[in-house]
């Protein structure tokens, strides 16, 4: 069997000619582009899907993580900007739950996937933001060996080059930045990523029985191991109640390839089995959650459209964030905002966390705005998990509290970067987080 085949040449027609192009409608794509759109940018963002949300839409999340921090005991919002639009968007809708707390360490924030959706579509409306659905980024054009001219395209309209003078990878994958020739890391140095999960939803559970049943389900579950009933993928079930307490989140999926390893997400094929075998894992849980009371008519309501895929390439910047960054909440000088969660690692067959010392420190560190910037490239900046973190600080700071703050601190840097006729790196810090306190963000500098 042939390795290639020969393409034949073609003349690509261009979408458009826009200031900043947008790859990837997540937190950070969607806090990238209304960025750069408010500072008066023409602005495209690209999405592969029919919708906004990114992981938290397309994978099933349906709960913000990140948006908050324990400080010295007082747990606070400390993410906001344009998470504070979309979360008042969502509220309006009637689709947000107040925060719940977890691990009497923090709060993460539920929300209703279709409210989600309409809020976000109306934020970048209101903002000006051109919108293109349906549209896989298929590979990069450079002008030169620094600076990105175009994107392409897949769409249902045949190969499209999207031109653009600044561009943000807001892909979750840093697909274009790996294109664009930016080194990156996959992993822990020995190839072992965060574990994959597919998300699905359960309705039909009466929620006078079902009670508090996140706290009663580890222990049934290790129960019904021992007894020989079940086999489950991994420990740290995350089994909570929607706005709607019939309806609830169910997150104990682990998706691992034929060696035992995290499924790749950037590898068409392992991705492609992983989607089968995390249907396969939810028909089992599904199986033993009618088990707990308050859950015995429960059904499955929907499967996420994808996996959720937790970590892929990671693209070095000029900082790389590392895990004693987190734990010791520091601080840095070109500070964009804050991550307030704690280390996640999805290790085989379990969920570690480590945390700060709570309630001694602050709570949450400063990300830098280096982390954003790639080596070698001038007209790119890269924003959420595929931002330049290790494997663990990357387990942190992939949430997407910490997405949004990059995405926004992104989109405003490409604006200013226009407005000075400068790169990436040389974009004025003190600039950038003077416009960033004014539209509302908190950089965790008081």
């Amino acid at each position: 069997m042939r390795d290639t085949l020969t393409e034949p040449a073609r003349r690509t027609p261009v979408l458009g000619e826009y200031e900043v192009v947008v790859l990837g409608g997540g937190p950070a794509g969607m806090a990238a582009a209304v960025a750069a759109a408010r500072a008066g940018r023409s602005t495209l963002l690209v999405e592969r899907y029919g919708f906004l949300g990114g992981m938290g839409t397309a994978a099933g999340v349906t709960n913000f993580c990140g948006l908050h921090a324990n400080v010295h005991g007082d747990i606070r919002q400390v993410v906001h900007g344009v998470a504070d639009d979309l979360l008042q968007r969502i509220d309006a809708l009637g689709g947000l739950n107040a925060p719940h707390a977890l691990f009497g360490k923090t709060v993460a924030q539920a929300y209703d996937t279709a409210a989600y959706k309409i809020a976000a579509d109306d934020l970048l409306a209101d903002a000006g933001v051109q919108v293109l659905f349906h549209a896989l980024a298929a590979g990069a054009v450079m002008d030169t060996a620094s600076r990105v001219q175009a994107l392409l395209l897949e769409t249902k309209s045949g190969r499209r080059a999207a031109l653009g003078r600044t561009f943000i990878d807001c892909s979750g994958d840093g697909d274009l930045a790996a294109w664009a020739g930016a080194r990156y890391e996959k992993g822990d140095g020995a190839g072992h990523m965060l574990y994959p999960s597919t998300m699905f939803r359960i309705n039909g559970v009466d929620p006078r029985r079902a009670g508090r049943a996140w706290e009663a389900i580890p222990r049934l579950m290790a129960q019904a191991e021992a007894e020989g009933r079940w086999r489950f993928p991994r420990k740290g079930a995350i089994v909570r109640p929607q706005k709607s307490g019939i309806e609830w989140r169910v997150n104990l999926t682990q998706l691992a390839n034929a060696d035992g390893d995290a499924m790749d997400g950037t590898d068409a094929l392992e991705l492609s089995e992983a989607e089968i075998l995390g249907r396969q894992q939810i028909a089992s849980v599904a199986g033993f959650l009618k088990e707990v009371p308050g859950f015995e008519a429960s059904y499955i309501v929907d499967i996420a459209p994808q996996v959720g895929i937790r970590e892929t390439r990671r693209v070095m910047g000029h900082y790389l964030l590392t895990e004693r960054d987190v734990l010791d909440c520091a601080s840095f000088d070109d500070t964009i905002g804050v991550n307030g969660w704690p280390l996640e690692l999805h290790l085989k067959g379990d969920v570690e966390f480590r945390w700060p010392k709570i309630p001694e420190s602050r709570g949450f560190n400063h990300l830098p705005y280096r982390m954003v910037v790639p080596q070698g490239l001038d007209n790119l900046w890269v924003a959420g998990r595929c931002a330049s973190m290790t494997h663990e600080a990357q387990s942190a700071a992939r949430v997407t509290g910490a997405c949004f703050v990059m995405g926004q601190a992104a989109g405003t840097a490409a604006a200013l970067a226009l407005d000075a006729g400068c790169s990436a790196s040389q974009v004025d810090v003190a600039a950038l987080q003077s416009r960033l306190e004014a539209a509302g963000a908190y950089l965790g500098r008081n």
